[in-house]
């Protein structure tokens, strides 16, 4: 896995797919939409798959659109809860145990950043070559949810590989027309750069606040004393604010830390892979965005990429949102 952008050579955009039953548990601590390392999870297996069927295309990075979500929850009142299945009784007859299951529908647009050396250049082969990805994905899991088949008349709802021009101001106008599609819909990106700035802002106040703390407050909405009122004035004569937020900010997973050293391959029993090493993790958090396509500048303020720092312990998603927009 790369630790910097990638450089794609074509883009693979799969439009409006509806996902059911997905998982909307993303994490210990989050839910709503799936984690970014579904996705990413996702496209490395497509890719193996893909391999396996003598289909050399290679990924280097995935975006997320979401159309429209439908969390599969009860309605009504202030506090809710996941809708569960019943399970079948035991061998006894008695009930069996219920496991919470977080499940959500999706309406989303997938972005595949393709590396080849070379992309068909005949629009129909490259077609062609889409249509088959599509078909092998159509059997996949996407975040443990099943894709449900749809037929449009729309020319541009179908799979698309898309050859991106060597001069970089023709690729930006290839993105602008894409991101018209994506309409309507919101991108997701990653806002690291928020999450440092409310640590400093704290510790101003709370020397002792942390990564943890600051997480907490921008995952909340904060209303806050007027600014400027007198230091007399009775607490039932100040206006209390909504504090200011940057957009659609949310808590969101990012990837795992190391727990432990790596262990052998096969020294861990029951572990899923007995020929990989294997490394007891927890999860990262850190604070993402839900954007519109349409305030994306390129291609890079989109896409995630899997970055691996084995000797310090992080295996995480990441997104060059922040550090593109402060420079564009």
């Amino acid at each position: 896995m790369s630790t910097t952008f990638p450089e794609s050579q074509g883009l693979l955009v799969l439009p409006r797919l509806r996902i059911q039953n997905a998982n909307a548990i993303s994490s210990p601590l989050t839910h709503g939409f799936p984690s970014m390392t579904a996705f990413l999870g996702l496209m490395w297996a497509l890719e193996r798959k893909l391999c396996a069927n003598s289909i050399g295309m290679a990924f280097d990075s995935v975006g997320v659109i979401c159309h429209d979500f439908d969390e599969q929850v009860t309605e009504g009142g202030y506090t809710k809860a996941f809708r569960l299945t019943r399970n079948p009784v035991d061998k006894d007859g008695s009930t069996a145990a219920i496991v919470e299951e977080g499940r959500i529908h999706l309406d989303i647009t997938l972005v595949f950043g393709v590396t080849s050396e070379t992309i068909l250049e005949e629009a129909e082969a490259r077609q062609a070559l889409a249509d088959t990805v599509a078909e092998t994905l159509a059997g996949m899991r996407v975040a443990g949810g099943s894709i449900v088949p749809t037929r449009s008349a729309d020319a541009h709802q179908g799979a698309e590989l898309i050859r991106l021009a060597e001069d970089p101001t023709e690729v930006r106008k290839q993105f602008r027309r894409l991101r018209r599609r994506w309409l309507p819909g919101f991108a997701l990106v990653c806002r690291d750069d928020l999450l440092a700035q409310r640590v400093n802002s704290l510790q101003t106040t709370a020397p002792t606040a942390t990564a943890l703390d600051a997480l907490l407050d921008l995952s909340r909405i904060n209303w806050r004393p007027e600014p400027g009122a007198p230091p007399d004035t009775e607490r039932k004569n100040v206006e209390w604010k909504p504090e200011p937020r940057e957009g659609w900010i949310v808590p969101i997973p990012v990837g795992y830390g190391a727990l432990s050293s790596v262990h052998p391959a096969g020294s861990v029993k029951n572990a899923r892979d007995s020929r990989t090493d294997f490394r007891f993790v927890e999860s990262l958090y850190s604070i993402g965005q839900w954007i519109s396509p349409h305030r994306l500048g390129s291609l890079r303020e989109l896409l995630w990429y899997g970055h691996s720092d084995i000797d310090g312990g992080v295996y995480r998603c990441r997104n060059d949102f922040a550090a593109t927009a402060q420079h564009s």
